[in-house]
C-alpha cells in the first residue's frame, strides 16, 4: 500500500545521543520502513535560540514544503518558531515537553517561550507527544485541543547482553550534564553513603560547560572523586554494557516529558531510584523503582541505601522492573502510531488542495 510522503524538520545533528534525538531518528527510520517517503530538513543546531538569520532560514525551509505533505516539526523548533503561519503544509508538532518547562531560564525567556509555543500549538494541525503527562500539560496550560493530540510512546530495543553486575555495585546514571537532570542532587545523596561499598558513573555529554564544571567541583568538594566518574558521552555498545553491569539505575531528574532512559533501565531489569518530576512516575511502573520528591537529596540517599543494603527488596524491585521492561513496545509501534496520524493529515490536506 502506498503511504503519503512527509517531511521532518529537526535541528542539528540527528545522531546526537539524547532521548529526543534518538526518538526522532528512530521515528524517521520507522516511517521510511513503513513506506513513507520522508524528507529530512536539517535546521540550525542553535534552536530554540537561533539567530535571526537562522530563524528566517528555518521558516523558509518549512514554508517550502508542499501544502499536501505533512510536516513533522521537532519541539525545539516548533516551540520557538516565529513565522510558523507562513508554512502551508499541515504541521505535526513533535513535543517531548514544553520549552518553558526547561530549567535555568530567566523569567523573561520563559514567558517568551510560553507565548510562542502556545500560539504555535493553536496553529498545529496535530501534535505528537511521548506521554499522557505531556498531553495533559498541553491541554491544561496551552489550551491544546485534546482531539488533536496523539500519544506515541517511545519504543525500546531488547538488550543483547546478559546481566553481569560488577563489584563493588555500580550505580549508573545517564543524562546530559544539565541542571534539569539533577546530577547535583545525586552527588549530594551519594556523599552520605560513603560507609557503603559502591561506585558510580554519571554518563552524558556536557550541555553547558559551566554547569559541567560546577558538577565536577561539587564532586571534589564532597570527597567523591575516587568513587564517582563522569565518562562523558559513550558509544551505544559501551552504554549497553554499562547497563548490563549496573546494580542500580539512578537519575534525580527535575522534569521529564517521558524519560526514555528509564525505559531502557527497565529492559535491563534494573531497580530504579528516581523522582516524581513530570512524567517519571508514569514511565516507571509501580514497584519497579523507588520514587523520591524532586530535589530531595536525603530521600534519594535513603532509597539508594535501601537498594544497596536490603537484597530482598532490591531483588523484588528488579524482578518487577524486568517484567515491565519485557512488556514495553518496540519502535515499530511508535512508527505505526505516527504513520496513522500522517496518513489522516495527508488525506485531509489532499481533499482541501485545489485540483
Amino acid at each position: 500500500m502506498s503511504r503519503p510522503a512527509a517531511a521532518f524538520a529537526i535541528p542539528g545533528d540527528l545522531d546526537t545521543l539524547t532521548g529526543g534525538y534518538i526518538y526522532e531518528r528512530r521515528l524517521l527510520d520507522g516511517l521510511r520502513a513503513l513506506g513513507h517517503e520522508v524528507a529530512h530538513l536539517e535546521l540550525a543546531a542553535s534552536f530554540p535560540d537561533p539567530s535571526p538569520a537562522e530563524m528566517a532560514h528555518g521558516i523558509a525551509a518549512m514554508a517550502g514544503i508542499a501544502p499536501d505533505r505533512p510536516l513533522i516539526v521537532d519541539g525545539l523548533v516548533f516551540g520557538a518558531a516565529e513565522g510558523l503561519e507562513r508554512v502551508r503544509a499541515p504541521v505535526l508538532a513533535m513535543i517531548h515537553h514544553p520549552l518553558a518547562y526547561e530549567e535555568g531560564l530567566t523569567e523573561t525567556r520563559r514567558a517568551h517561550l510560553y507565548r510562542t509555543e502556545r500560539d504555535n500549538v493553536a496553529r498545529a494541525a496535530h501534535i505528537l507527544v511521548p506521554s499522557a503527562h505531556t498531553r495533559g500539560v498541553l491541554i491544561a496550560d496551552y489550551a491544546a485541543d485534546p482531539g488533536r493530540i496523539t500519544i506515541a510512546p517511545p519504543g525500546v530495543d531488547r538488550p543483547n547482553l546478559p546481566r553481569q553486575p560488577r563489584q563493588p555495585p555500580l550505580i549508573l546514571s545517564v543524562g546530559l550534564l544539565h541542571p534539569r537532570k539533577g546530577h547535583d542532587v545525586l552527588l549530594r545523596a551519594l556523599a552520605t553513603l560513603q560507609d557503603l561499598d559502591w561506585q558510580a558513573l554519571i554518563v552524558g555529554r556536557a550541555h553547558d560547560p559551566a554547569h559541567a564544571a560546577d558538577l565536577h567541583a561539587l564532586c571534589t568538594s564532597l570527597d567523591l572523586d575516587n568513587r564517582v566518574r563522569f565518562p562523558g558521552e559513550v558509544p551505544r555498545a559501551e552504554l549497553t554494557e554499562l547497563f548490563a553491569s549496573a546494580e542500580i539505575f539512578a537519575l534525580a531528574t527535575r522534569y521529564e516529558g517521558y524519560g526514555m532512559v528509564f525505559a531502557e533501565a527497565l529492559t535491563h531489569g534494573l531497580p530504579i531510584v528516581a523522582t516524581d518530576g513530570g512524567a517519571v512516575p508514569d514511565t516507571i511502573p509501580k514497584g519497579a523503582g523507588l520514587i523520591c520528591p524532586v530535589g530531595d537529596a536525603a530521600a534519594f540517599a535513603d532509597a539508594l541505601r535501601t537498594l544497596l543494603t536490603d537484597r530482598t527488596v532490591a531483588a523484588r524491585i528488579a524482578a518487577t522492573s524486568a517484567r515491565a521492561g519485557a512488556a514495553l513496545p518496540g519502535w515499530g509501534e511508535t512508527a505505526r502510531i505516527a504513520s496513522g496520524v500522517i496518513t489522516a493529515l495527508a488525506e485531509r490536506a489532499g481533499s482541501q488542495t485545489p485540483r
